[in-house]
């Protein structure tokens, strides 16, 4: 049976195990091993995001973990100013210390629960948004943070999203499932696969890239598609008008 969404791990739960994992998320080459396809999405995020992207401008990374989505944007175009946010202190220390070598502009760091967070309309040039969202719990929720994404970008921004989805449809995600978990056992073994899957159902709530979609749309945003997707990961971009 299914977690309900009430009974899923709290905000506190969810900060107490990223603030002793810094190390699993702080290997660029990889990525975060878990997510099927990491490097090829952290490749296609920083590529398609430095083409949004110019000097002097201002990124914001959600769910920032120890900052390999904002470095490898950088890579790309070193000179952005970074606002850094995570609930993890020690995420955000490890990520701080990182992007401060790669960029001479401002980093700034906020640690908070993403739903928490006020900034000024058209703060930002590129939002990312790394293996974050699916921790959103009700519909409401997911609808105020796609409505406040785009509030924050500047005219012609952009936002990228990679991030553990769903089906709607249950023999789809069944299938999907199956082909996860079989991917996981590949990497650890059965051990490494339940413990995962276990986490994945106390801790997140993921929705359909159709209904991320239409929330983007109902949002205000225009322009929005697919870089990639596998089995229950998928990243997808949404351009805010200019």
């Amino acid at each position: 049976m299914p977690i309900p969404l009430q009974d899923k791990s709290s905000v506190d739960q969810i900060r107490r195990r990223f603030d002793s994992d810094v190390e699993r998320f702080s290997i660029l080459e990889t990525g975060q091993q878990a997510a099927m396809d990491a490097p090829l999405v952290l490749e296609l995020v920083a590529r398609s995001a430095a083409r949004h992207a110019r000097p002097g401008g201002t990124l914001l990374d959600l769910g920032c973990g120890a900052g390999n989505f904002t470095l490898r944007v950088l890579a790309e175009v070193s000179a952005l100013n970074c606002v850094l946010v995570d609930l993890s202190q020690p995420m955000l220390q490890r990520a701080e210390s990182r992007v401060r070598t790669a960029t001479p502009a401002r980093v700034t760091t906020i640690q908070s629960d993403m739903r928490l967070l006020d900034f000024e309309p058209a703060s930002f040039d590129l939002i990312l948004a790394g293996q974050v969202v699916h921790h959103l719990r009700e519909d409401a929720e997911w609808e105020l943070m796609f409505n406040r994404f785009h509030e924050w970008l500047r005219p012609g921004g952009a936002l990228f999203v990679a991030d553990y989805i769903a089906h709607d449809d249950p023999g789809i995600q069944s299938v999907m499932l199956e082909g996860y978990a079989a991917y996981l056992e590949s990497l650890g073994g059965p051990s490494y696969r339940d413990n995962v899957l276990a986490c994945c159902e106390a801790e997140d709530s993921p929705r359909s890239l159709k209904q991320q979609f239409d929330w983007l749309a109902k949002s205000g945003f225009q322009d929005f598609d697919v870089l990639h997707k596998n089995a229950l990961f998928a990243a997808f971009y949404a351009k805010k008008k200019a």
